[in-house]
């Protein structure tokens, strides 16, 4: 690939992508959470936002919780088969973050083929990532779920540390 000159649009481009950054342990056993009684989103994004920061990730869960909302008021984050990749911008967010909740039942969230969402998959990023790690963690799970066994494989697990390792097999 040749060099890009400064100031091109080539340049500019590759500039906003980080650098690759390993993803093997990235999700973390202790931030998966299995049979979640959240009955709609606003109950998932409140329980979200005050795991992070029990968690260490976060160090203010109002923050965090606005910033699910805003994003949410921007359009649904609920995707499709059950999914939803709620995610938050925020100064409040110490270290990017993937959360995944497995629900107990189905949660009332608008998603694109209107059938509840069942397993969210939340992003976590602190607010100066907001276009960088933001974008990559973005794009890799949203492949993730075009995959039918990746799907199978999450909604059939039935402990924390199977998800984890499920997820940041495909990080990588």
């Amino acid at each position: 690939m040749p060099a890009c000159l400064p100031g091109t649009k080539q340049s500019a481009v590759l500039a906003l992508v980080p650098k690759e950054q390993p993803m093997s342990d990235f999700v973390q056993a202790s931030h998966v959470f299995l049979d979640n009684p959240a009955k709609n989103v606003d109950e998932a994004l409140e329980f979200l936002s005050r795991k992070a920061v029990e968690l260490g990730v976060a160090d203010d869960e109002r923050a965090v919780l606005d910033a699910f909302k805003a994003r949410e008021a921007e359009g649904t984050t609920g995707m499709m088969s059950g999914f939803a990749i709620p995610h938050a911008k925020s100064a409040a967010v110490k270290e990017a973050t993937v959360m995944v909740v497995k629900f107990a039942g189905d949660v009332e969230w608008e998603s694109m083929d209107d059938k509840p969402i069942v397993v969210a998959i939340a992003l976590l990023v602190p607010g100066a990532e907001a276009g960088t790690t933001h974008l990559q963690l973005l794009s890799k799970v949203a492949v993730m779920l075009m995959d039918e066994g990746f799907r199978n494989d999450v909604l059939g697990a039935t402990d924390e540390a199977s998800i984890a390792e499920r997820i940041n097999s495909k990080l990588d």
